[in-house]
């Protein structure tokens, strides 16, 4: 059975740090593009990072630029989002997303095959 498994959310403060883990089970994570996304209450789900099946290649959404880090262990059959700098508007239950494909359009929730539960992160004082 083909499973994404996310975890490391949590409450932190303004300013602090995070790290998303997302673990593969079933099928082999190195052949798959891995995006992250967020969905906030009342907004639709956002692209927020995405790496390439290699590693070589990484996209990030504005929003998130020079504040979180996507990365992978393929040996591990695990990606990572870094995620520092937090803000109130970092908000969100964080998804984690396998794409055979990589390319332009990887902020697209329409181009990934499998799809975590989520996890829950919220930045609040």
């Amino acid at each position: 059975q083909l499973q994404l498994v996310e975890s490391g959310g949590g409450l932190v403060q303004p300013g602090g740090s995070l790290r998303l883990s997302c673990a593969a089970s079933g099928f082999t994570l190195n052949y798959y593009a891995i995006g992250w996304f967020r969905q906030a209450p009342g907004k639709e789900r956002e692209g927020v990072s995405c790496i390439s099946g290699s590693g070589a290649r990484t996209n990030y959404a504005d929003s998130v630029k020079g504040r979180f880090t996507i990365s992978r262990d393929n040996a591990a059959n695990t990606v990572y989002l870094q995620m520092s700098s937090l803000k109130p508007e970092d908000t969100a239950v964080y998804y984690c997303a396998a794409s055979l494909g990589y390319g332009s359009r990887w902020h697209l929730a329409r181009k990934y095959d499998y799809w975590g539960q989520g996890t829950q992160v919220t930045v609040s004082s």
